[in-house]
Parts: structure tokens; C-alpha cells; sequence
């Protein structure tokens, strides 16, 4: 099994020819805002309305303390027994399930749930369960640490933790390593857990780097919660608008965007040309760095110029505006993340499942998984793959639109709320081509 062969495909996928794709994609988010600045001028997206309440008897599933528990066992269990896998199991990736769990299941898993269900890992993380559990046995409350949180910090800390991430998946000597996998899910169990004694769970919510992206991508779940914490329906720009802002905020959606497109760039056959004339792992290694943090900075750079591009604001607030805008790319990270690795989650899932026949390679066959085969149910209908790949980069492009759309109008000044916006919406015409570029000429 080959877990970095992520399947995205190329431009035979496509019913259509790509230029007839990108024409298209960027004539429906061309019509998208001219549509939104004629017929939404006054803001509407209000993250505290009531909704719909969601039925008694699944509210109590959900909110059931049984079933957090039962959660929560689970999640432990599941990351001793990974680390003890990446330990113990065979040292060959293609016969150790761990680097499918974090690459597969968790990297990509757990935010494509959260889109669905909401910020899931804040149920499931099994450093919060320990945590919870240290603060029973010192009667401290998971609430408060030993120290104030650095409020200089912001989510910095999380975009350097997934930097971490990408940087081992995309850049680093050996990705498919099983020890390389098991240090960096270890480190991040650790690390965490002394976040949270230390700052309490205002560490998770800032700096632990998959409950942040959890918790980004979950704003786009068509649940919520009401003002008095009870789960109801909602609609996802609404839950959307209500996602916290503050330092770091643009480097998260940057390093989450930059790098799925920097995997897309990767598979282009110059650049691996170029990666194969390198000679060494070194020279190599520092190519995949500094090409994934060109990508980041550029997304990064780019959107805080076009953030920034507008009139009627005093500097202060010219400077702040990037980070209150923030959020709105986080359609646009969602929409590229299925279209990158929809196959690859379908797929190689599948394959991480059957390594669990054997996880320690010693001849079992657990559940009677060996022998199973993946059913290629995606890479069978390539031009079903291809539709749906547009229709999420286009998609969450436009929802994108509509989000920055609504906050300007709550944040400029009225004689700018249009023209204000013409930058942002350049740039997301220019991320709609190069998104879909990258996804099917590579």
C-alpha cells in the first residue's frame, strides 16, 4: 500500500475539457457575486439564531454522559494501541496500519466528519479524555491550567503543529515511515496533555492542531448549538460566521490550503524530475521545504494583501481585517480537501482497514480481514470522480464568496462594501484556476 499515492487524478477524470472547467468555475463565481451584491445588501448571517432543534431523543444520545464515556475509553484505547502498533508492529508501511490511521483516518477522517457532524474532535480527542480525567483526580477543572494562556499566542501554536504535519507527509525524507509516524503522534500526545495541564482546555481550542481543524471545518456542519447549548439545525454560513478570530487565524487557513495545493503541485512530472536529479534525501528534503512554504506563504500573503486592499478603514482596522476575514476561507479549504482526497479517504481507508487483519505481524487474521481487496469504487467511474471534484472546488468557492460578502458588508464602511471586495474576489477567482489546475493537469 502506497499511502502517498493520494489518487487525485488528472485531467482525463474530467466529462469535460479543463479549460471548458476553469471557464466555467469562474464564470459561476463571477455570476455568484454579482448576484450577492445586487440581492444581498444588508448583512444576514446571524451565528446566534435559534434553528431548528434537533429531536429530544438525539440530543439526549449525543449529550449523553454514558455515551462521552464510552467515547472516551475508546479514544484512549485507540491511541495507545496506535502508538503500540507503530512500536511493536512490522517496520514496512505497506504491512503496519499506522501511517494510514494518521494519514488516512485522522488527517483527513476526522475533518470530513466534522463537516457533517461539527467539531468532533473535541468529543473524540483522547488527550482531552486524560486530561479530564487528571482534573477528577485533583479536583481542578479542565477549564483552568496553572498559567493564563498567552493571549499574544493566538493559534499560532496550531499552525506550527500542523506545519508539523504536512511538513512529514509532504517534505520529509521517509513520509511512509512507520517510526517517523509514531514520534509525531506521540509528540503530539504529549505535547498536548502538557498544554492542557498547564492552560487548560483554552490550549485545545488554540493550540492543539487537530481540534483546530476540526473545530474550523465543523463551523461548515448544518449543526450547532443554541444559546443555552442544545444541539439544533442551523445553517452552515451562520454557524460559520460565529467562528472565533485572532492571531494566527490567517496562518492556519494558509498552511491547511497551501499545503493540499502543494500536494497537488508535487505530483507534476517536472517536479519530480527535478526532485530525482537532486541527488541526495538532503537536497530533496529541502526542496519539498521550501516549495510547501512557498505555497503557504503565498496563499497566506495573497489573501492578507487582498484583505487589506480596500478604502474607508483607518489603519488600525486595515490591519485587522485580514483576520477577521479569515474564516471565509474555510469553504474554500473544505471544498479542495474532498476534491483532493475523496479517493484517497474511500480507497486507502479501505486499505488501512485490512492492515488490522495482522497490526503486529505475527500470522493473525483478525475479523477475517486478511485477504480482503479494496473496492476501487471511485477510480472506477473517473468522470463521476471528476464532477464531483469541480463541483466541491466550485462550490466551496462560492459559499466562500458568500461568507466574505456578508462580513464586509458588517465590517466596511457603506460607500466600500462592494468595491472593497474586488480584490478578495480576483484572488478568489485566481485560487478557483489554480485549485482546479493543480488538481487535474498534475
Amino acid at each position: 500500500m502506497i499511502l502517498l499515492a493520494h489518487g487525485i487524478g488528472g485531467a482525463a477524470d474530467l466529462p469535460i475539457p479543463l479549460s471548458f472547467a476553469l471557464i466555467g468555475a469562474a464564470w459561476a463565481l463571477t455570476f455568484s457575486f454579482a448576484v450577492l451584491a445586487f440581492a444581498w445588501r444588508e448583512p444576514r448571517l446571524d451565528p446566534t439564531a435559534p434553528g431548528k432543534p434537533v429531536p429530544a431523543r438525539i440530543r439526549a444520545l449525543v449529550d449523553s454522559p454514558l455515551v462521552r464515556a464510552v467515547v472516551a475509553a475508546l479514544s484512549v484505547t485507540a491511541a495507545v494501541l496506535i502508538v503500540a502498533i507503530g512500536v511493536f508492529g512490522p517496520a514496512d508501511p505497506a504491512a503496519n496500519p499506522v501511517p494510514g490511521v494518521l494519514y488516512v483516518f485522522v488527517w483527513v477522517g476526522v475533518p470530513v466528519i466534522s463537516l457533517l457532524a461539527g467539531p468532533v474532535w473535541k468529543v473524540a480527542s483522547p488527550v482531552r479524555a486524560c486530561h479530564r480525567l487528571l482534573c477528577r483526580l485533583t479536583g481542578r477543572t479542565p477549564a483552568t491550567g496553572l498559567f493564563r494562556y498567552p493571549r499574544a499566542l493566538g493559534r499560532w501554536p496550531a499552525a506550527a503543529g500542523l506545519f508539523t504535519f504536512v511538513w512529514l507527509e509532504l517534505a520529509s525524507p521517509d513520509p511512509g515511515s512507520v517510526a517517523a509516524v509514531t514520534v509525531w503522534w506521540a509528540g503530539y500526545l504529549v505535547v498536548t496533555l502538557l498544554g492542557l495541564i498547564a492552560f487548560g482546555t483554552t490550549w485545545a481550542e488554540h493550540a492543539d492542531p487537530l481540534e483546530v481543524y476540526s473545530s474550523l471545518l465543523g463551523r461548515l456542519s448544518p449543526l450547532g448549538r443554541g444559546r443555552e447549548g442544545a444541539l439544533v439545525f442551523r445553517s452552515p454560513l451562520e454557524n460559520l460566521a460565529g467562528t472565533p478570530v485572532g492571531r494566527g487565524s490567517v496562518a492556519v487557513a494558509a498552511t491547511l490550503l497551501g499545503s493540499t495545493a502543494f500536494d497537488s503541485f508535487s505530483l507534476f512530472a517536472w517536479w519530480r524530475g527535478l526532485l530525482a536529479d537532486a541527488g541526495d534525501g538532503l537536497t530533496r528534503t529541502l526542496l519539498n521545504t521550501a516549495g510547501l512554504f512557498v505555497f503557504i506563504a503565498v496563499v497566506g500573503v495573497s489573501f492578507r494583501l487582498a484583505a487589506a486592499a480596500t478604502g474607508g478603514l483607518t489603519r488600525t482596522e486595515r490591519r485587522r481585517l485580514p483576520t477577521r476575514l479569515a474564516y471565509t476561507l474555510t469553504p474554500i479549504i473544505a471544498g479542495y480537501v474532498l476534491a483532493h482526497y475523496l479517493s484517497f479517504l474511500a480507497e486507502k481507508g479501505q486499505a488501512t482497514v485490512i492492515l488490522f487483519a495482522d497490526p503486529f505481524g505475527v500470522g493473525w487474521n483478525l475479523f477475517g480481514l486478511a485477504g480482503r481487496e479494496v473496492a476501487y469504487v471511485l477510480s472506477a467511474h473517473p468522470a463521476v470522480l471528476g464532477t464531483i471534484k469541480v463541483a466541491a472546488v466550485v462550490a466551496g468557492h462560492i459559499l466562500g464568496v458568500a461568507a466574505v460578502h456578508d462580513r464586509c458588508l458588517r465590517l466596511l464602511p457603506p460607500a466600500h462594501r462592494l468595491t472593497g471586495q474586488l480584490a478578495l474576489m480576483l484572488l478568489m477567482v485566481g485560487y478557483t484556476f489554480t485549485g482546479l489546475y493543480l488538481l487535474f493537469d498534475a
